[in-house]
């Protein structure tokens, strides 16, 4: 039969698209007429069983008004010493990443102040999980199981990604399992949604919703990529095409710290820097118009000992290319304390590379985990220069209370100055954790609030 212009157009069109598709996939199932078609379904019975759904379980005190959290304001006013808590319960996914010891990496946020986590298995089963820990700086958490059978999913480097590579998230949203989406990746090393953080997100447009946090993005050879994240949203929650993920190789490494530390520890260059715009670039009469110029040296750090100036310009961090300070930062927050580390850097426009160590940082604040049971949920620190009573009191510096906390329910608050424990004088922040430190039975603080003072006994 003759075909007319816009049918073979068509049919063109069509060729371009399903060929390298085609390609790409491990399988073809046939259709009705008998033609093959791409089809994940193969890859996907491998690797569904890797992917697993969180329940988290938790308590947060519902009174908004911080006089209800102060124990003497509860005792004047007769009301009960225990501030209304109610139950919370959130839901999320995970990646079995280490089938033998039943490691499964998820998100922090999906287990955060948590006091029960629950792993719901692909064959259904509901097994208790451990917590090793998390790194809410990067939204990186370990959990552990005890279970038989488990599939872990392979893991592939994801520096080898490629804007446009076909991805497939995989996750519990709105705690629907084992739900699939497909897209593309659609950007690489986003940063900037939160400064605070180490960002270097996988962009994709693969439907992720709420309950997907901590699930698998994986490429169509059934590898992890990465592990899905937070989504950029402009109705409240919902999915517009914008996801983000992260990726593999960074997991790995919190991963790694997480499994034998507990936690992340984190070393210093010692620096403050700020992005290399064309207007410095000219003022300081080189042609490189992206980088991270330093503006202070931190003196006895490590960058000061490599020898590093102010006004260098740093161009790489270990042969990898440095553009702006988001990507120095994850740099080197991602690298262990007492790592080496190369460093090349434009000074007075000539290309020069040292070596630094990277070094502890100076401890400035201290959280609850090394110290008596009472106080968990605070963060303790010294006072700063600025503060009303420094100069005049010694102490520590309460800085922050996690709502529903020990700390917060024997009636710590931000803000408040402890000046002895068992009646001997703070001066310090390391006579503060010789006090205070993890011990049994009861501990007397003395606090500096406001204008007043007052004793409080932690149990």
């Amino acid at each position: 039969m003759h075909k007319t212009l816009p049918t073979i157009l068509f049919a063109v069109l069509i060729g371009l698209f399903t060929l390298p598709l085609q390609a790409a996939l491990p399988a073809q199932a046939l259709a009705p007429s008998g033609t093959p078609v791409p089809t994940l379904a193969p890859m996907l019975k491998r690797v569904l069983p890797s992917v697993v759904g969180i329940v988290s379980e938790g308590e947060v005190v519902i009174a908004n008004n911080p006089l209800l959290n102060d124990p003497f304001f509860r005792y004047f006013f007769d009301l009960p010493q225990r501030p209304p808590r109610e139950k919370t319960r959130g839901i999320g996914s995970g990646v079995i990443v280490d089938a033998k010891r039943g490691y499964i990496v998820t998100n922090s946020h999906v287990v955060a102040d948590a006091t029960k986590v629950t792993v719901k298995l692909a064959d259904d089963r509901d097994i208790i999980a451990k917590i090793v820990g998390s790194d809410p700086e990067t939204d990186i958490a370990v959990l552990q199981i005890k279970a038989d059978d488990l599939q872990a999913l392979p893991i592939a480097d994801s520096d080898q990604l490629q804007v446009g590579d076909f991805v497939v998230a995989i996750g519990n949203p709105f705690g629907l399992r084992q739900t699939v989406t497909s897209g593309i990746v659609s950007a690489l090393g986003r940063s900037g949604m939160d400064s605070s953080k180490y960002e270097n997100f996988i962009q994709t447009d693969a439907s992720i919703n709420p309950g997907n946090s901590g699930g698998a993005l994986i490429n169509l050879n059934g590898e992890l990529v990465g592990i899905n994240s937070a989504i950029f949203s402009t109705n409240g929650g919902g999915n517009i095409g914008i996801g983000f993920a992260i990726p593999t190789n960074t997991v790995q490494v919190v991963m790694k710290q997480i499994i034998e530390y507990g936690e992340v520890q984190r070393g210093q260059l010692g620096i403050v820097g700020q992005d290399l715009t064309p207007e410095l670039a000219k003022a300081f009469g080189i042609k490189q118009t992206h980088g991270v110029v330093i503006a202070q040296v931190i003196n006895g750090s490590a960058a000061d000992k490599a020898g590093l100036k102010t006004g260098d310009v740093i161009t790489a961090v270990n042969g990898r290319e440095i553009k702006e300070f988001a990507q120095l930062r994850n740099a080197i927050g991602l690298l262990r304390i007492g790592d080496t580390v190369t460093i090349d850097v434009l000074r007075e426009g000539k290309p020069r590379s040292f070596t630094a160590q990277i070094a502890a940082p100076k401890e400035s604040t201290v959280s609850s985990g090394s110290l008596h049971p009472g106080l968990a949920g605070a963060v303790f620190g010294e006072m700063d220069s600025d503060h009303p009573l420094a100069g005049r009191v010694e102490g520590v510096l309460v800085r922050e209370v996690a709502p529903g906390s020990p700390a917060a329910n024997a009636g710590l608050m931000p803000g408040d100055v402890v000046t002895s424990v068992n009646r001997r004088p703070v001066t310090n922040l390391e006579s503060f954790k010789a006090l205070a430190g993890a011990k049994s039975g009861q501990i007397l603080l003395h606090l500096r609030r406001g204008r007043g003072a007052l004793f409080l006994l932690i149990s």
